[in-house]
């Protein structure tokens, strides 16, 4: 039992944190406007998280992470301003909600410009408190619009992969219905917080 505790990682909260591998089911929301979001089910497809996005917020670079039965989980953010702009990196931030609705800062995410000032295009993920040296915690290895890529962790395990069931089943293909594979421990709330980054960032079901 210890080992399994130690190698659990609540980031949003350990209800998300399976003590086995989960496979789970991303399809974008039917009949919404462009820019509604998506939905993700279990293998008895029970709607585990919703994710709206700004054809439903009615705001651009903002997305909100609920559960099954519509609460917020997380809020995402493009942060934006003169500092924004002038860094070579365009910056999300994840935030929880509190009791009493104050927004606790949870990952920040670096989406690269296309620019020769930067050496890695790699998109990193930082969580807070991060409590090391390092500058990163996370990042994606692949390519999301092929649904063909990894979250990794600075070590370079792997804690999710996208589209891994695609050569099952024809239908997994497409890019409305997809499968993520989250490793045990891993909080599946913060992997699909940083999976609705990456769809917007991508131009796809969240995007206007």
């Amino acid at each position: 039992m210890a080992a399994a505790k130690a190698s659990t990682m609540p980031l949003i909260s350990k209800l998300y944190c399976s003590s086995s591998q989960v496979v789970l089911v991303v399809r974008r929301r039917p009949h919404v406007v462009n820019g509604g979001g998506f939905v993700v089910t279990d293998c008895s497809q029970k709607v585990v998280f919703r994710v709206d996005g700004c054809g439903v917020l009615g705001i651009k670079g903002e997305l909100v992470l609920k559960d099954g039965n519509g609460d917020a989980l997380l809020l995402i953010r493009r942060k934006g301003g003169m500092v924004e702009a002038l860094s070579v990196h365009k910056r999300w931030k994840g935030y929880t909600f509190g009791y009493e609705g104050s927004q606790k800062l949870v990952f920040t995410l670096k989406e690269p410009r296309s620019s020769c000032l930067v050496k890695n295009n790699a998109i990193r993920i930082a969580t807070e408190p991060n409590g090391s040296s390092r500058e990163w915690d996370f990042e994606i290895k692949g390519h999301f619009p092929d649904r063909n890529c990894s979250i990794i962790d600075s070590i370079g395990n792997i804690v999710a992969q996208i589209g891994v069931k695609k050569e099952v089943d024809e239908l997994m293909a497409s890019k409305d219905l997809y499968h993520v594979v989250v490793k045990p421990g891993i909080d599946q709330a913060f992997v699909f917080g940083v999976i609705s980054v990456l769809d917007y960032i991508y131009g796809e079901s969240t995007r206007c």
